[in-house]
């Protein structure tokens, strides 16, 4: 056993091509709020915690990403993330990044790697 896990997130088709959606996955032995970006057949996934204070980024339920669908946004104090790495490029947080959760996307759905 290579002590890796794998859990099913949702169906690639439940996240728009180019937007996101939230959920909750099982990181290993805890759950945790996370968002999905889909650009075409892939997808980047984070754990749904600001660098900056914590809060949730989409604390105003306008979804995770800028109106230009180019970066993920905060909504507490507008910090944008680059969609690839998660890297902070403006804000209170800038140089920060926000937490990465390996996935795959494989036969139409989207899996969490745990270790």
């Amino acid at each position: 056993c290579n002590g890796m896990s794998e859990i099913a997130l949702c169906a690639l088709d439940d996240i728009p091509d180019g937007g996101s959606a939230g959920f909750v996955a099982a990181l290993g032995e805890r759950r945790a709020a996370v968002f999905a970006v889909r650009q075409g057949d892939t997808v980047f996934v984070y754990e749904n915690s600001c660098p900056h204070i914590g809060s949730p980024l989409d604390s105003m339920a306008r979804g995770f990403l800028n109106d230009d669908e180019t970066h993920i946004e905060c909504d507490t104090h507008g910090a944008l993330f680059e969609i690839e790495d998660g890297v902070c490029i403006s804000g209170p947080c800038a140089g920060d990044v926000l937490s990465a959760v390996a996935t795959e996307v494989r036969d139409g759905k989207v899996f969490v790697i745990a270790a």
